[in-house]
């Protein structure tokens, strides 16, 4: 890495980009891979969300929490009885902490000296000017300008929401001592895998939610996964309005309407996960002629674009896909289409999703309503995971599997999946869709018995075959 010490401008760059996260350095590592001289801006925590404040501390706090629930739920087996039990928060933090810090270091810093060509700056925010960004007294001249500053959590409008104490997601991963209850406000992903990880810690938990669990899933799996919650004593209240919070000596309360009526709930913690804001106040973007929409995230087309040509923007900053390997994906795409000349244009239509609760949610294509929207004629096969002889062995039937299909060609469209291993089973509908798989063709293929993702062959059979008629490996 180059280090510059001049005052006032700083040279000439290719590409300068704002944001030192997963998006931005996969843009500055691949502009710096084409040649492109590059100027990467960060400001505070380097890595950005996912490393610090997302995806690492939270699965494996999540994973903490499967291993306690893994004890106790080895009693399924006849003949055996397991128990665990949480004996140090704390500890269990501080380890998060150093796999956090560990990862951020030989991920990101310790990166930065491969690149000659990249130079990194830090030493406040950033703000676009004629010709480049501004940073500290300092302004670098840029030819191109990737924006890639991610988002942040965001509160709901409750009357009393800014008078009480809430945790946000960060917060709550960096508790010092747990909670004896808490509420959380908003089932969505981050919602979702949060309240079940405390609540096999041993927390009491509650969540509160306008429509459902997950509610961009299939309905079918959003059910399912809310018996599995309530199975496990989270209380539930989906399908509900909020009306006002307020703090009292030791409990933070919220009023809410649940099927007509008026509820008072309390807990030690609120925790509220309704969604992010982007990161574009203070950067100069409406000057710059950078679009932004109704949320506050910048608007960019299929080759991450905004309105300005020369300013492009990838991640939880824009309106794109809130997840980190998209927000990767985008930013490659960005930097190869403002330093390379290219045309590279973003594709979501085989982009899976995960959701790490247990059973892990997760899904690729469209969702029945979707496809419905979008004009095709709809056809769906629905297999509970007690016909998938892997649940069968594992003694563990939680979750099934829904696959939509064009009825007219037999294409798949999507699907999705609720089952302990869905996630490592995902991927393989995601193929089949991106190169263009028919359900019978899923159906006709060779999956290794005794696997979840076998599940997707008894799925496509399913579309014509009643698979409970089925010998073990047989169609």
């Amino acid at each position: 890495m180059n280090t510059l010490d001049m005052s006032g401008n700083s040279g000439r760059y290719d590409l300068v980009i704002v944001g030192a996260g997963s998006a931005g350095f996969s843009a500055a590592i691949t502009a710096a891979g084409s040649g492109a001289k590059v100027a990467l801006i960060g400001h505070g925590t380097i890595g950005g969300t996912c490393v610090n404040f997302g995806c690492v501390p939270s699965k494996t706090m999540i994973r903490a929490a499967e291993a306690l629930h893994a004890a106790k739920s080895a009693r399924r087996f006849p003949g055996i009885e397991g128990d665990a039990r949480l004996v140090n928060w704390a500890e269990l933090v501080a380890s998060k902490d150093g796999l956090v810090g560990g990862l951020r270091q030989k991920k990101y810093a310790d990166l930065l000296p491969e690149y000659e060509n990249v130079d990194y700056f830090d030493e406040g925010p950033a703000r676009i000017v004629e010709g480049g960004v501004h940073i500290g007294e300092r302004i670098i001249l840029a030819t191109k300008i990737i924006i890639a500053t991610g988002g942040r959590p965001s509160l709901p409008p409750i009357k009393g929401i800014n008078e009480v104490s809430t945790l946000d997601s960060t917060q709550l991963l960096d508790l010092k001592v747990l909670p004896r209850s808490m509420i959380f406000i908003g089932g969505g992903y981050i919602g979702s895998e949060l309240a079940l990880m405390m609540s096999r810690m041993g927390v009491d938990v509650t969540i509160i939610c306008r429509s459902r669990l997950l509610p961009g899933a299939e309905p079918e799996i959003s059910d399912a996964l809310a018996e599995s919650f309530r199975a496990e004593g989270i209380t539930t209240y989906c399908g509900s309005t909020y009306y006002a919070c307020r703090q009292d000596a030791s409990d933070v309360s919220i009023c809410i309407e649940h099927k007509g009526e008026r509820l008072d709930l309390a807990a030690e913690s609120l925790a509220v996960m309704t969604g992010r804001t982007p990161n574009t106040e203070g950067l100069g973007l409406e000057e710059a002629g950078v679009t932004l929409d109704k949320r506050g995230a910048i608007v960019v087309d299929d080759y991450m674009q905004t309105a300005n040509p020369d300013i492009y923007a990838a991640g939880d900053v824009t309106n794109r896909d809130q997840f980190v390997y998209m927000a990767a994906y985008g930013a490659k795409l960005a930097a190869m289409n403002a330093v390379v000349k290219g045309s590279e244009r973003y594709d979501n239509s085989a982009m899976p999703w995960v959701v790490f609760t247990d059973p892990q949610v997760a899904g690729v294509g469209l969702s029945e309503a979707e496809a419905r929207q979008a004009g095709f004629d709809v056809k769906t096969s629905l297999v509970p995971l007690d016909q998938v002889p892997r649940a069968l062995a594992a003694r563990d039937t939680r979750g099934l599997i829904k696959l939509v299909a064009d009825r007219k060609t037999d294409k798949l469209l999507g699907g999705q999946i609720m089952a302990p291993e869905g996630s490592d089973s995902i991927q393989t509908l995601a193929m089949a869709l991106k190169f263009g798989m028919t359900a019978k063709r899923l159906g006709e293929t060779v999956f290794p018995y005794l696997t979840t993702v076998e599940g997707l062959k008894l799925a496509a059979q399913t579309f014509d075959k009643d698979v409970a008629k089925l010998s073990c490996c047989a169609g």
